[in-house]
Order: C-alpha cells, then structure tokens, then sequence
C-alpha cells in the first residue's frame, strides 16, 4: 500500500487542503501512517490529536488517529480546542512525544489541515516534504497502538490564567474587556477563561460553527473587527481582543476603537517584558515596524528581525534563547514563563498582564505610539516559478545601493523615508510587498522605489491577491 498527496496541500508550515477536491479521508490517514512512522523511528511513541470546529474536521481526525495507531503509536484524544490547546497538551505531558492539531486556521470553511509538533520542535518545511516521500513509498511501520481520551479544556485555561501571576486581582476589578471568538476553536476555553477572569467581560461569537456565519475569523483584516469595535462603542469598553480560527493569532482594538496592530501588541508585551528581563533578545518578523525595533532598543532589549513564519520564529527563539517573538499577523510568542509557543487566548491574558504592570491603559499605551503611515499587506500574483527569481534580482540591482538592505526574508530597504519590503510567499504564488514612513509624501516615495524594482523584473504591482 502507498499514498500519493496532491501537491498542493504539502505547505511550508503546515499541509492545507480543499475538502473533497485536493483533501480527504484517506490523505488524513496517510499522515498518521507516515508521522507515526517518522516519530516511532526517532524512538516517539504517543501522539496528542486535537481538531477545530469545521464541519470537516471530527471526519478527518477520525481517519488521522485509525493511521497513527496503524503505525503502532498510542493516541491521546484531547477533542475540540484552540490550536494552542494542542500545543500544551504536547509542552506540558512528559509521556507525549508528538502533537497534530486538524485546522483550517483562517482559511474559508471549505479548507481544512493539519500543524504538527515532533518531540518539542515545529515541524516544517523538509518534515513535511518527508511525510509525502514516505507515503509515495508506503514505507511505513505496522502497529496496533492504544487510543485514550484526555480533556484538557479545565487544566489548559488554568494554566492560562497563571499569566496574571504577582498582579493584585482587586486592582483589575474595574476592567471592562470585549472578545470576539469568532466562531471558531478558541470559544469554549474562552467561556471559560472570562468567568475566572476578574472585571467585566463581554463575549461575542463564542459558539463553535465552522461555516463561520457572523464575520471571517481573521483579525488582522480590519473589516473582521467591526462588531468588537461597535461592542466596545456600545458599553464602553477599555479594549476588545478577537482570535483566529484556531486560535492561535490575536487582534485587537482600544477603547477609542483604533486597531492595535501585532507589531504594536509586541511594543506593549516588550515593554512590559524588559521591566524584568532586561537585555532579552525580542524577535520579530520583517514586516514589523521600525516604531517596534526602535521601542525595543529604548526599553533596553535587543531587537531581532527574522524571517516570516511561525515555525521559523519559534525555532530561531530556541536558538537565540529569547522570552517573546511576534509576527505581524498577530502570532505571538512567550517563552518567559510560558511555552514559546503561539497562544491567542494567553496572550489576551498577558495584555491585561501588561497594562497592570505598566500602569497605563491599553489606550494610553496605544495612543502614545508614534504615529507611522504604512501600506496594509500587498499580495499579488507572481508565478510560483518567478517568485523567489524575482527577489533575487532585486536584491543584485540594490547591492551597491546607499540605503540599507537587509536581506533576512526578501528585501528591506531603508531610507530617509522609512522603509519598504518585497518577499515571496512560502505558502502561495504570490509576492508580498509593505511600506512605512512618517509621512504621506514618504510612503508615495518609497512605493514608486517598489514599483520601480518591479519593473525592472518585469513585474507590476496587480490584482491584490486574497489570503
């Protein structure tokens, strides 16, 4: 027996697919087959399976586990949960040596898939590629292994709340907070976590229903915020926090309803942060902010720009030994006292954390960030095979140039009026472009500087491609 993939679902991060037309059943259990095989070589034996609310997702965990155990690994059932829930069930039970979390993430309610941990590492990129080489072989080991169920919702949101440790509680009783959960997997821990959570709490979305009926569970797209924003207009609210899908990316927004952005959460976690960690190494990703790096050098820490991508993030963490990493995309990571790993609703909770310890209001923090003029997040189509090519052009026309190039993750350039980034996508045929300055003038600068370097690749800025 063997089991060939279609290509397109073996992503960098994680594998990602069209239920009934590039994803099913039986690709489901060929993953199991294959990660149980790599994991029982590598001397692994358990695994934790957990999955989120589409529609498909009880079908293919169903199919995933029946592949595992036929590999001889023993499964640990954690049920339905945020993404991060699956990752503390594989951070926090000595005995689980693996984790596969069945997701969608944001994606439309027909897509759905799988992100993986193997024995306390992201596993990406080559791992992935491995899975499909191993199934095209059929190479797989043979087993009978043992299935258990483990809820985890009450001992996860526990652990959840100990990020609100040393902070008087009676100082935060006057806190009046809104979360939208979109529909999506965080809802129940969330339910839950508000009740323990001093103040008032106001909770929009949190029933699970994976067609996604009141808004799309993105909250890096400003559109998806509305309802949190009118909800925290409505009752006069000091901030709102909505989640992702799987709950693994967070967004926000103050009391005077202005979006705080990833990279402007990272300002509040890092400033808060540097009060005990003084010199910690804070890492974020290319398309952050040069408001962000400046915050973190002026409160003492040591900024770090790297390359786009949750796996890549957490494993340049463990390398450099950093407490907190963040993505413009709203991922964030603490590794202080927690995980390292991205957890939406934990870092809710260390929002409340930080303005505690900071002494200021979200909105106080928010408002005194200075005041930058930048470029949402620009995709458009470049052909899979001319993507990376194209990059590379750039950067040889820009080698001898004056302004400052760095090259961790495509191209970013900075000059007198701020800065301006090209990448190729690791996960579509697209390339992505972002600018920043302090003013309008500058950021018409430094688009004509992007639309320049296009052209002379052959290449314009088009049709804005979706997600």
């Amino acid at each position: 027996m063997s089991h060939t993939f279609d290509p397109t679902i073996l992503r960098e991060y994680d594998i990602r697919g069209i239920i009934g037309e590039t994803l099913e059943a039986d690709d489901a259990r060929a993953i199991g087959r294959s990660f149980g095989t790599l994991l029982r070589r590598a001397g692994g034996s358990t695994v934790a399976v957990g999955y989120d609310g589409r529609q498909s997702s009880p079908m293919l965990e169903h199919a995933l586990v029946e592949g595992l155990t036929a590999s001889g690994c023993d499964v640990v059932r954690i049920g339905l949960g945020a993404t991060p829930m699956l990752y503390f069930a594989e951070a926090s039970a000595e005995e689980v040596d693996g984790g596969i979390q069945i997701t969608g993430s944001h994606n439309p309610p027909n897509y759905n898939g799988f992100k993986m941990v193997f024995q306390g590492r992201p596993f990406f990129g080559a791992d992935i590629q491995r899975l499909g080489e191993i199934a095209a072989a059929g190479d797989w080991e043979d087993g009978n292994g043992s299935v258990s169920e483990r809820p985890l919702l009450d001992t996860y949101v526990e652990r959840l709340l100990e990020g609100l440790d040393g902070i008087d509680r009676a100082a935060l009783a006057d806190l009046k907070i809104g979360w939208d959960a979109g529909n999506g997997a965080a809802g129940p821990a969330l339910e839950q976590l508000v009740e323990k959570l001093p103040g008032e709490h106001h909770v929009l979305y949190s029933e699970v229903d994976g067609t996604f009926p009141n808004h799309h569970p993105d909250p890096t797209v400003e559109e998806n915020l509305a309802d949190l924003r009118t909800l925290v207009a409505k009752k006069n609210l000091d901030f709102g926090v909505a989640f992702d899908g799987d709950g693994d990316r967070i967004g926000a927004i103050d009391g005077e309803g202005r979006v705080i952005w990833g990279d402007q959460l990272l300002m509040i976690y890092a400033q808060d942060l540097l009060q005990r960690r003084a010199g910690a190494t804070i890492i974020a990703d290319v398309k952050a902010s040069r408001a962000l790096f400046d915050h973190v050098e002026s409160h003492g820490g040591k900024p770090l720009m790297w390359k786009t991508g949750h796996s890549l993030i957490k494993s340049k963490m463990k390398e450099t030994g950093s407490p907190l990493a963040g993505e413009m995309s709203g991922h964030v990571f603490f590794a202080d006292t927690y995980y390292g790993y991205d957890d939406a609703l934990y870092a809710g909770v260390r929002l409340i954390a930080a303005a505690a310890r900071l002494g200021q209001s979200v909105t106080q923090l928010r408002g005194t960030m200075p005041a930058m003029v930048n470029t949402p997040e620009m995709r458009f189509q470049v052909d899979e095979a001319r993507k990376f090519a194209a990059i590379e052009e750039v950067k040889a026309r820009l080698a001898d140039s004056p302004a400052q190039v760095d090259g961790t993750d495509g191209v970013r350039v900075s000059t007198e009026d701020g800065w301006w980034l090209l990448r190729a996508s690791n996960t579509q045929a697209v390339l992505v472009a972002r600018a920043e300055s302090d003013s309008e003038d500058g950021l018409a600068r430094l688009m004509e500087q992007i639309d320049q370097q296009l052209a002379l690749s052959g290449l314009e800025r088009g049709p804005q491609a979706g997600h």
